[in-house]
């Protein structure tokens, strides 16, 4: 079975549950690290680090983190080495957040993205490679950009 993590705060809980469902419908072993219930939500700044520190440790190869513009989980997320969250508000971006930019968080709205939309960008997040469907030239450009990002961040975090 595939393993899939996954959380939102209140403003994104529509959305995760559409998404949540959809990848248990299609055999995922979904972990949601996040508001459980609209009556007890979690803000959007204690979601994204329990998260991001499972995928910084290895647990888990990606997720999805909602909130209402999808901004400040991304903005959150990213104060972890090893996590390259991306805010997307289409299937092209999804796509490639993953091809471009090896993205292994995307984040969404639920205030921008409708259920329909974030299943679609689910899906091709998740079944997008880096460097997927592009140039020669530009895929050796990027994994090397890729090497220099990690560079960066080995000063930043040391």
């Amino acid at each position: 079975m595939k393993k899939f993590i996954i959380g939102s705060d209140k403003s994104g809980f529509a959305l995760k549950e559409a998404v949540k469902t959809y990848l248990e419908e299609q055999d995922y072993e979904v972990e949601d690290c996040g508001t459980r219930s609209v009556d007890q939500p979690m803000p959007y700044f204690k979601v994204a680090p329990i998260l991001a520190k499972k995928i910084q440790r290895g647990e888990y190869e990606k997720g999805i983190l909602i909130c209402g513009t999808g901004a400040g989980m991304a903005v959150v997320a990213n104060k972890f080495k090893g996590v390259y969250a991306v805010a997307c508000e289409s299937v092209y971006a999804a796509e490639k957040c993953r091809a471009i930019n090896d993205a292994n968080i995307m984040t969404m709205g639920g205030w921008i993205v409708a259920p329909e939309l974030g299943i679609t960008m689910a899906e091709k997040f998740l079944n997008t490679g880096f460097t997927d469907n592009l140039e020669e030239w530009r895929k050796d450009f990027l994994k090397n950009a890729s090497k220099e990002v990690a560079s960066m961040e080995d000063k930043i975090y040391d």
